[in-house]
């Protein structure tokens, strides 16, 4: 029990809590407008679902810390560019964010006209499910080998996960219905699922783009829209 005394593992627990929740951003945005298809009574259950699944998955893969590190090993090169399963995963996961936030994009445009009655048919509770399952393997991926290169113990990084979820559980629903009620919102955040999908692509090709200048930019941007916001309303009222 020496670990609970010693201020090195509490100092990377708490920067590793830090990190899970902003790498976590962008899976709660894509669960919060995932969820948003289904019907209201079932949005809040796929999202505690989500969350979950998110948290199952990160833990297997800390349990599998061998399995994970020989992901990173090369497994073909094409182009000069050695590409390995982690590169792979994140190519395919890039490529999927990229499809279904466009696609969501063009059925906000497409469909603006349509009764929110047809809109939900589109879509069963297992469908949503099965694709926050989807990405959340792919965000678990980048997080854990995060994790992995942060701390030294797999208890550590294990609590540090689950406090992290257990917060963004906490939020997730205060995030979903922001972004229902403001639709400028929801087409920015689809806009960041569009970059990320293509920092994930970027990354899988051995081309890394800082994730601080990914976050910022989308700070900005909610920013400069929360203006947009409140000036509107302001204008509403009067």
């Amino acid at each position: 029990m020496e670990w609970l005394t010693n201020p090195d593992i509490w100092m990377s627990f708490l920067t590793l809590c830090v990190l899970e929740i902003i790498l976590g951003i962008d899976n709660i945005i894509f669960i919060s407008i995932i969820s948003q298809k289904l019907p209201k009574e079932q949005q809040g259950k796929a999202r505690t679902w989500g969350l979950g699944f998110a948290l199952i998955t990160r833990i297997l893969l800390l349990l599998s810390i061998t399995w994970i590190m020989q992901l990173t090993s090369p497994i073909f090169t094409i182009m000069e560019n050695e590409i390995s399963g982690r590169d792979i995963i994140l190519i395919l996961g890039g490529l999927f964010l990229i499809y279904k936030s466009v696609n969501e994009i063009h059925e906000k445009i497409e469909n603006a006209h349509e009764e929110e009655t047809i809109r939900l048919k589109k879509v069963t509770f297992w469908n949503v499910i099965s694709q926050i399952i989807l990405i959340d393997i792919i965000f678990s991926l980048d997080s854990v080998i995060t994790a992995v290169g942060m701390a030294e113990h797999v208890e550590v990084m294990i609590a540090a996960v689950i406090v992290s979820v257990l917060i963004m559980m906490l939020a997730i629903n205060k995030i979903s219905s922001f972004v229902d009620e403001n639709p400028t919102i929801k087409v920015l955040a689809l806009s960041f699922l569009i970059m990320i999908g293509l920092a994930l692509l970027a990354d899988g090709l051995d081309f890394h783009i800082p994730k601080g200048y990914i976050y910022f930019s989308m700070a900005f941007a909610l920013m400069v829209e929360a203006v947009n916001i409140t000036i509107s309303r302001r204008k509403q009222k009067k």
